[in-house]
């Protein structure tokens, strides 16, 4: 490891101060470094693939802003779009060109998508297509799996992943009984306990979503068994099948987890990438559902900053730059490449370990695999991981700050960072496996 630790103490100064203007010095649980102990690493600038924090620290950035980033920091396409939008005015509260376009490039990517609805954060997004799967289907029951993170939906705060699982607390204060009610939570991959639950259930039940890829109980992969369950039985129970691909969306692949996987959901959700990083993201699927949202049909969705100039410029560029110069071969080439190496570089020190990843998605899981659900997620060797982060912290390696979060890979990465990950891993793993 490093023989000199790096300095943080203009981070420290600044989240400080942030704790006593935010609660736990954040605006979002994740940041917090709960997971790995310490302290958050505060930011000034991205550019390409790395971060610079306030210490003039720099990183090789494995997160990506949570995965939009799928170009880099600072993608000029965007930024040149977003400048000339901002010349235009920052939000006019009425319709706009802009908001059509996206919509095209979206419905033209994603194979089951005839129609969309913009919102502003991935959190909306599944609130809005929840509530209009009952609507059209007029039952109450949603069926979601645990360890599947759909936002900070009350009615989906029941055993949920991500910052809620990292910090202990699956069932968030505030959330009341009557909200949680109409929601059943299964194991994730689980065909038997699906299939009974319909049985028992399916005449109520108005939806399933899950995360096809999952990304907050770090990256779980769905069996081709269970995908097929699940499009069966709820196409014979008129249940909507709702994929939650506001991380995997365009990421994975340009037509998503369902481009890769071949499974065609009922309603789809988008977010990150679809925003080129703005507060952007959408709710799409099938005509005769969409139909059903005011005010075409009599199901509520209103939002006064939806389809925000800027927010939608950006997410232009990024769609087209992602049709026109698809980044998902070098994106692949690069992450077998992690893979591999980090692999090798944990089976050389002796640490049990399971990598498991999709495309430019992926996370070292600190266990003997496969991770095929929460319980089995949650079997991973926290403590190890905290090392590890920390280790890598200091090597100038910036991974995400829990073991239940998946890694992203961009296309403003190299080989040579690649390489220097990989070594810089195996000399943190030889640390703390000794």
């Amino acid at each position: 490891m490093s023989e000199t630790k790096l300095s943080h103490i203009h981070s420290q100064q600044h989240y400080s101060r942030a704790k006593q203007l935010m609660p736990g010095g954040v605006n979002s649980a994740a940041r917090a470094f709960g997971a790995v102990g310490g302290e958050p690493i505060v930011f000034e600038r991205g550019e390409g693939a790395y971060l610079f924090d306030v210490d003039g620290n720099r990183y090789i950035d494995f997160i990506g802003s949570w995965g939009p980033m799928i170009f880099g920091h600072q993608f000029e396409p965007v930024k040149e779009a977003v400048h000339a939008a901002v010349e235009r005015g920052t939000s006019f509260g009425a319709p706009t060109v802009a908001e059509n376009e996206l919509a095209e490039l979206v419905i033209a990517a994603v194979p089951s998508v005839e129609m969309v609805r913009l919102v502003n954060s991935g959190t909306e997004a599944t609130m809005s297509a929840i509530r209009l799967a009952r609507g059209y289907t007029d039952r109450d029951l949603v069926i979601k799996f645990s360890g599947n993170y759909h936002g900070h939906v009350d009615s989906l705060l029941v055993a949920a992943g991500s910052a809620a699982a990292t910090l202990g607390v699956p069932n968030s204060p505030g959330v009341t009984e009557g909200t949680s009610r109409d929601t059943l939570v299964l194991p994730y991959n689980d065909c038997a306990r699906l299939t009974e639950t319909f049985k028992n259930h399916g005449d109520s039940i108005a939806a399933v979503i899950l995360e096809p890829v999952c990304g907050n109980m770090g990256c779980v992969i769905p069996t081709p068994e269970f995908l097929q369950t699940l499009r069966q039985t709820t196409e014979n129970s008129g249940s909507v099948l709702i994929f939650d691909e506001v991380m995997c969306g365009f990421r994975v692949a340009h037509g998503g987890a369902q481009e890769i996987f071949g499974i065609t959901p009922d309603l789809t959700t988008m977010g990150k990438i679809v925003g080129g990083g703005l507060p952007l993201a959408v709710f799409g699927g099938k005509r005769e559902i969409m139909q059903h949202v005011l005010p075409a049909g009599k199901v509520f969705q209103a939002g006064t900053l939806s389809g925000n100039p800027i927010a939608t410029a950006a997410g232009i560029a990024m769609l087209k730059a992602l049709r026109d110069q698809p980044p998902y071969e070098y994106l692949e080439g690069l992450s077998h490449k992690l893979e591999s190496g980090l692999k090798a570089a944990a089976e050389s020190n002796g640490i049990e370990h399971c990598i498991q990843r999709v495309g430019s998605m992926m996370t070292l899981f600190f266990q003997n695999g496969p991770v095929t659900d929460w319980d089995s997620a949650s079997k991973s060797k926290t403590d190890q991981f905290s090392k590890y982060f920390w280790g890598l912290i200091d090597e100038g390696v910036y991974m995400p700050c829990s073991q239940f979060e998946a890694l992203f890979i961009s296309a403003a990465h190299t080989n040579e960072d690649i390489e220097h990950t990989i070594k810089m891993a195996g000399r943190v793993m030889s640390e703390f496996a000794g």
